[in-house]
């Protein structure tokens, strides 16, 4: 997959200008395409009220990180393109659960669920070789051409940290220097408000020296709509859903003994009764199917390794309502698709991406000299 290094030495702005120059094109063809698709699946009269609400955030993730800020500003002049469209791009599926939320507006027509049904499958294993932590990213299957590997750098131009991204996207989900790892889905939130751009939460809690510091980050954090995400690093781990307006942490390492073979699964409905209650799952969403079929996979054959946990999320069983799956079509080319992957060695530090469907990948891997955590 393509790898994105960010340079060193210089301010978050300018790295943020040579991600966007490096890109430009790319940056604002996906932009673009995501202000369409936020208007046709959240509901937006125009792509000027998408616009419109995407400048309700800046000021708020000026607030919560001045460096991410400033990065995503750099991102946008590189590019050529506004601070309102990268918002845009990086914070899409919040946004469109924001527009739903503030017009009230009725059922989503057959073709916006459709394109709305997009989710991810995520794996946290306790193996004998240690912790993984693994997940396919599903989205709008024309998002696969934007994919990338982003590397984050130090002053000194070592890496601290590696994200599965698309050109433009501060980073969705990855491994840090500290050994805290991170992984997300969409939950479709139906208190959906204005909030700090996800992917900068994602970035923030990846800096910081543990998983429960990362935690209670995301607890305390100002979440502007539905996710589920998972924190980890050697020797813990923390589930949260998420919505607008509520934060509960539904799975930690704290609530099972100290013993191999144990796994983890979430897909893109809640799991938490309270936070189920501010979310809906979209028509013909396969999330319930890939849950299922993702569990029974880890009993009847506990996931071993990192690699092992890779192989298993490019599984068509079950096609195409499978943990790696594609619903495009020619007719519908937004609808949902697996379009990335990644699975994290967190006692070593070794991850592996790819771009596109996992089973027809072979995976970049990374590697990380992260802190331990004893």
């Amino acid at each position: 997959m393509r790898v994105f290094r960010y340079p060193s030495g210089v301010s978050a702005r300018e790295r943020g200008r040579a991600h966007g120059e490096a890109f430009a094109g790319e940056i604002r063809s996906l932009a673009e395409l995501r202000t369409y698709l936020c208007r046709v699946v959240g509901g937006f009269a125009s792509d000027a009220a998408v616009v419109r609400m995407a400048a309700e955030h800046l000021p708020v993730l000026s607030r919560f990180d001045s460096e991410l800020n400033d990065e995503l500003l750099g991102i946008a002049e590189g590019a050529g393109t506004s601070a309102e469209s990268i918002v845009i791009l990086n914070h899409y599926t919040d946004l469109r659960d924001l527009g739903r939320t503030r017009s009230q507006a009725s059922a989503p027509s057959a073709a916006a669920e459709t394109i709305g049904g997009d989710g991810c499958t995520v794996v946290w294993a306790n193996t004998e070789a240690g912790p993984v932590l693994a997940q396919t990213w599903d989205m709008h299957a024309s998002a696969i051409p934007y994919v990338i590997a982003l590397e984050t750098t130090d002053a000194d131009g070592e890496v601290s940290a590696v994200l599965l991204s698309v050109t433009g996207c501060l980073g969705m989900a990855g491994l840090s220097r500290t050994g805290v790892a991170m992984a997300i889905n969409n939950l479709h939130s139906t208190d959906a408000t204005v909030g700090v751009v996800w992917s900068a939460l994602v970035r923030k809690a990846m800096a910081k020296s543990s998983a429960k510091e990362a935690c209670d980050l995301v607890l305390s954090s100002p979440i502007g709509s539905g996710h589920h995400y998972v924190v980890a690093d050697a020797n813990s781990v923390y589930a949260m859903e998420t919505s607008g307006q509520k934060r509960v942490v539904g799975f930690s390492s704290e609530q099972i003994a100290a013993t191999a073979d144990f796994t983890y699964v979430h897909t893109n409905h809640c799991l938490i009764e309270t936070v189920a209650t501010s979310s809906r799952v979209p028509a013909g969403s396969t999330t319930y199917d890939r849950l299922q079929l993702a569990e029974q996979d880890a009993k009847s054959t506990p996931i071993v390794s990192a690699d092992d946990a890779f192989v298993r999320l490019g599984s068509e069983k079950g096609y195409p309502r499978s943990v790696c799956t594609n619903m495009a079509t020619a007719q519908k080319p937004h609808a949902a698709a697996t379009c990335g992957a990644l699975s994290i060695d967190l006692r070593c530090g070794r991850m592996l991406a790819c771009a596109g469907f996992p089973h027809l990948a072979r995976p970049t891997e990374f590697q990380i000299e992260t802190e331990k955590h004893l």
